[in-house]
């Protein structure tokens, strides 16, 4: 028979063998330093902007007088503006080397590579006034004449606005390692709460068996088994959507065996890929509902529909029950799970994971999307 494949083992705390549960390379991932991306367009942007209205309030302070103000706001401006962006592509060059160090060799590391940013940035602006035959700097001209006046000045101001800076990235390293963390810990709470349903459904279902068709009670038991291995891997809330797919073939096998010729299950998948993740027990639940309000109170066979499609960027899983007939009165509900795993959805991949239901005259359906390409960290 077919298996939930099993978990390996292996912890995820940290590398094996390492009884003080840090790993090898040094400092842990909530003590590691991190800044954000500074080479996405957002960054960039913020970049130009901030060095642009730094020019602007230098010179302002500087006092030059309105008929030299445009004289002595372009070279600074423009200074700034080289010095804030080979900063930026240095910063994000060396962004992953710079999480192998804790917060303050971390923040040491990146203040030299920006003091030596604006020390090469100084030292070219000045050597190129010098080829140049720039004159005494009284007049605004573009290129300084005093050497090391120029570079201790903008050494200073590197070194005071660095250090709030720093302490920026630090804080909102900190602030969104505890949303990650409460995150986490709310999606840990949800997986929880659904599994003790998912196993007292499982166990009414064998006990149906057990007096009418022992074979397939001890079958199921064995299918139950594997249901739940599953569910308690290695406390890893995202598991691969071919796992996820196998759990609710399973579930849909242990129910064939109580309910015989009247359940159908219609799997159109096409072409998912396998690797994408996904909350555990998301489609099982699902499965169980549209058998438990779809097919038991009807008397007539029914089919459940498992239909499923991807664009490339989203993967949407659609499964569709019919509803009794006319006359025989469907069984309530409280969409408890429905709730569950809509907020499982939206924790684990944002606004890029929703849940959604459509009900219709005959049928009943509800459609989960979610990133085919990767998802949120709550290590």
């Amino acid at each position: 028979m077919p298996s939930v494949p099993k978990p390996t083992g292996q912890s995820t705390s940290g590398a094996p063998g390492n009884s003080g549960g840090k790993t090898t390379t040094g400092a842990s991932s909530d003590e590691r330093f991190s800044i954000p991306d500074l080479c996405s367009p957002l960054a960039v942007f913020g970049v130009v902007l901030a060095s642009q209205l730094l020019a602007l309030l230098l010179t302002l302070a500087g006092r030059p007088g309105w008929s030299a103000f445009y004289s002595h706001l372009a070279p600074t401006a423009l200074m700034l503006l080289w010095t804030g962006l080979l900063s930026a592509a240095v910063l994000c060059r060396l962004r992953q080397w710079l999480t192998r160090f804790d917060v303050r060799e971390g923040s040491i590391v990146a203040y030299l590579v920006v003091i030596g940013c604006v020390c090469a940035v100084s030292e070219v602006a000045f050597w190129v006034g010098r080829f140049l035959g720039a004159e005494a700097d009284t007049g605004g001209n573009w290129f300084p004449t005093s050497h090391w006046s120029f570079l201790t000045r903008n050494l200073a101001i590197a070194t005071l606005l660095m250090a709030p800076l720093l302490r920026y990235f630090y804080v909102s390293q900190q602030w969104q390692r505890n949303v990650r963390r409460e995150a986490g810990a709310r999606l840990n709470a949800l997986q929880a709460r659904i599994r003790p349903h998912f196993l007292f459904n499982s166990m009414n279902t064998i006990a149906a068996l057990t007096r009418s068709n022992p074979v397939a009670a001890e079958q199921a038991v064995e299918d139950l088994a594997d249901l739940f291995r599953a569910s308690l891997r290695d406390g890893r809330q995202l598991i691969p959507l071919q796992e996820e797919l196998e759990i609710a073939r399973v579930y849909e096998r242990m129910e064939q065996h109580r309910l015989g010729s009247r359940l159908r299950v219609d799997w159109q998948l096409g072409q998912l890929p396998p690797t994408a993740e996904i909350p555990g027990l998301t489609i099982q639940p699902l499965l169980e509902n549209a058998i438990y309000h779809g097919i038991e109170p009807s008397p007539q066979p029914g089919m459940v529909m498992v239909s499923g499609e991807s664009d490339g960027r989203h993967i949407r899983i659609a499964v569709t029950n019919p509803l009794p007939p006319t006359g025989h009165a469907g069984r309530p509900g409280h969409g408890l799970a429905l709730d569950n795993i809509r907020e499982r959805l939206e924790l684990a991949f944002g606004k890029e994971g929703a849940l959604t239901v459509e009900s219709a005259a005959q049928h009943y359906t509800v459609t989960i999307r979610f990133p085919a390409d990767g998802a949120r960290s709550y290590a």
